[in-house]
């Protein structure tokens, strides 16, 4: 049998309810999980951007950017 997914609005209440009765253990775990499912979510805007500015050309020139960069470190 399925478990029931409470709706959104209940969902917060239920899941606050639920991490105050974590072990310390328990509590470790979902923090570590909810870091991962941040991370990928970063990663996803992060990856949608990039692919957007590449599209529009926004990186045509970051090997001559770098390159200048690079020749106004050397210098002293």
């Amino acid at each position: 049998m399925p478990a029931t997914i409470p709706a959104p609005g209940e969902l917060r209440p239920d899941l606050i309810r639920r991490i105050e009765t974590m072990s310390d253990d328990e509590l470790q775990l979902v923090h570590s999980v909810l870091l991962h499912a941040e991370k990928d979510r970063l990663w996803a805007e992060i990856s949608a951007r990039a692919e957007e500015e590449r599209v529009t050309g926004a990186f045509e020139r970051l090997p001559q950017i770098i390159e200048e960069v690079r020749r106004e470190l050397r210098q002293p």
